[in-house]
């Protein structure tokens, strides 16, 4: 069948997969929970009738805060096939942005993951003059109702066909849902997707996906529109959607299902990489020399043009190293797809060449998600490119090599904000990204940077911070970093440590290291840093160079506010925490 609404999507997988084992997948009490398609599909209708009973109307908001579980898609579904608006939200954002988005969106009902949310919640839920129910996921024995019982309502009233006239008057064009921005500045703001938004995505992503598998893990948030639309897009392709415990079971929980597709953020990847670097140091002599050969040959690897001589040695590499690596870190994957933010293309090169191939894109909530994207096939995927614009989107550069594009992916548009969203799109359907960007030969695009962030010293010189900071976390020394100078003579710096590697590197150096504060305060590590911060200052201009810097013993975390749910920089928020420390930067 032709999937023109997101909510075809289960009839389609239906329809066309109907022997799938899994659709949807979670771990409950240490066991996999598997929902068929067919189970799927009932709870979906039975929470749309539950959701009718209650007198939940087309163009109502529900909201949905909650962790990744099988249930988070069913809500999501139920409310769009009945004409409501989907209002996914981060369960990690502040009390004041929640204050925001229920009252901004004029919440008629939502759904709450955890006791302790709702504890948070609460004082909220009564300034929220339209929210007139609140349900959890389970029966927490407290003032709320939860989904079994709107389940329950749904199986003694089911209401088949004013569902089936509902479904059949939803437009392509119609709103389908509101995705609230987490933003690095000021409140979220609403963008508003209609179904072709995504479906289109989902249309011209098809070729991409992993070949021969039926199995994709996810772990990033699905209130976030990179992974929401991908977990779309597996089950238009009649994957089945195994969900993570946690950040912390990933490695277990890849054993255990075998996948050969996900998604991530660079950081995971740097994670994994640094670990893997680590480990070596631990090995005899010998050993440690083959392990640091094949680790850095595999840095080197390139999708085309490798010598035989390269191609010798990486067959080499391959059967003694990379396959033991395989086998730690799950063995069987044919895609990896990296976006939120750039990934550092040594990083890329390092993981498609031990056997996890890496596809990076970009785009934004605004472009439902995808503007470009690394594909199969020739000029489909470069190393340090994010490949080309998607199929049907037009991308050029405009003032100051700033990227906007045109086509089925753009938004309707900013909820109840014309002229912010007359801002951002132009009079000509261009969307403005706010991203800086260029063009290779053969069409891949590079993001070089933040027009916002980009600053000009007192001598008149730019500076791209961006450059500056992904150059520098290379280093397996720096978690992040933040760049500072506007107005000011020179470059300087806020470095937030890799604290995890940092300890090893102290112990391996037999230095004293308990707290933080101790570790960037002894004397072997100020060198150590100083000679990092040379190394990089190596690869800019003298203008651009970072004159000074201060080592900060905070870990830069989203639940302590440094870092947004997608772990970018929130440099408003560093700015004015570290404002003290900054100024004498500057002294």
């Amino acid at each position: 069948m032709e999937v023109t609404r997101l909510f075809d999507i289960l009839d389609n997988y239906l329809e066309s997969y109907p022997n799938q084992e899994a659709a949807l997948a979670c771990k409950r009490n240490g066991e996999w929970k598997k929902f068929s398609i067919q189970e799927y599909v009932e709870h979906t209708n039975l929470i749309s009738f539950g959701m009718l009973n209650l007198g939940i109307k087309p163009g109502d908001k529900v909201g949905i805060v909650s962790s990744n579980r099988p249930e988070w898609n069913m809500i999501d579904f139920a409310i769009m096939q009945i004409g409501a608006i989907s209002i996914p939200i981060y369960p990690t954002i502040s009390q004041d942005d929640y204050r925001h988005i229920l009252n901004h969106a004029e919440m008629k009902m939502i759904f709450i993951e955890g006791k302790e949310l709702g504890n948070k919640l609460k004082p909220i839920f009564l300034e929220t003059k339209t929210l007139k129910h609140i349900f959890t996921f389970v029966n927490q024995e407290n003032d709320y109702q939860y989904l079994d019982q709107l389940i329950e309502s749904g199986k003694t009233k089911p209401q088949p066909e004013k569902l089936k006239k509902l479904k059949a008057g939803i437009q392509p064009t119609n709103l389908a849902t509101i995705i609230y921005t987490s933003g690095t500045t000021g409140y979220p703001k609403g963008v508003m997707l209609s179904h072709s938004n995504i479906v289109n995505q989902l249309k011209n992503l098809e070729a991409t996906p992993a070949k021969w598998s039926k199995t994709a893990l996810s772990f990033l948030p699905l209130c976030h529109a990179y992974e929401r639309m991908l977990v779309y897009l597996y089950q238009y392709l009649g994957m089945s959607v195994f969900y993570a415990e946690s950040l912390g079971t990933i490695a277990e929980n890849i054993k255990e299902i075998n996948p050969t597709m996900m998604s991530c953020v660079p950081r995971l990847l740097e994670k994994i990489y640094d670990k893997l670097y680590l480990s070596g140091k631990k090995l005899p002599i010998v050993s440690k020399m083959l392990y640091y050969w094949a680790f850095n040959l595999a840095t080197h690897y390139q999708l085309e043009g490798r010598s035989w001589y390269y191609n010798l040695k990486f067959k080499l590499a391959d059967k003694l190293i990379y396959s033991k690596w395989r086998a730690a870190i799950g063995g069987n994957f044919d895609i990896v797809v990296s976006g939120g933010s750039a990934i550092q293309p040594h990083i890329a090169s390092f993981f498609s060449a031990i056997g996890m191939p890496v596809f990076e894109g970009y785009g934004l909530s605004e472009t439902s998600p995808v503007i470009a994207v690394s594909q199969r096939g020739k000029h489909g995927r470069k190393f340090g490119t994010v490949g080309p614009p998607l199929p049907g989107v037009e991308v050029k550069l405009g003032d100051r090599d700033e990227i906007i594009c045109r086509g089925h992916n753009v938004m309707l548009g900013y909820y109840k904000d014309p002229e912010l969203t007359a801002q951002v799109i132009d009079a000509d359907g261009w969307f403005h990204t706010g991203d800086t960007g260029k063009f290779t030969p053969e069409g891949q695009l590079i993001i070089t940077g933040r027009l916002k962030s980009i600053f000009k010293t007192s001598f008149g010189k730019y500076v791209n911070p961006q450059a500056l900071e992904s150059k520098f976390t290379e280093s397996p020394l720096i978690e992040n970093m933040i760049v500072l100078g506007e107005n000011k003579k020179f470059a300087a710096a806020l470095i937030s440590p890799d604290f995890v590697y940092l300890k090893s590197w102290c112990k391996q150096h037999k230095l004293k290291c308990t707290t933080n504060e101790e570790i960037i305060e002894n004397p072997v590590v100020v060198k150590r840093f100083s000679e990092e911060v040379k190394h990089y200052n190596h690869f800019f201009g003298d203008y651009e160079q970072v004159k000074r810097y201060q080592i900060v013993p905070e870990e830069w975390t989203a639940a302590e506010g440094f870092l947004s749910p997608t772990l970018k920089i929130k440099r408003n928020f560093i700015e004015e925490y570290y404002a003290e420390r900054i100024e004498k930067l500057f002294v």
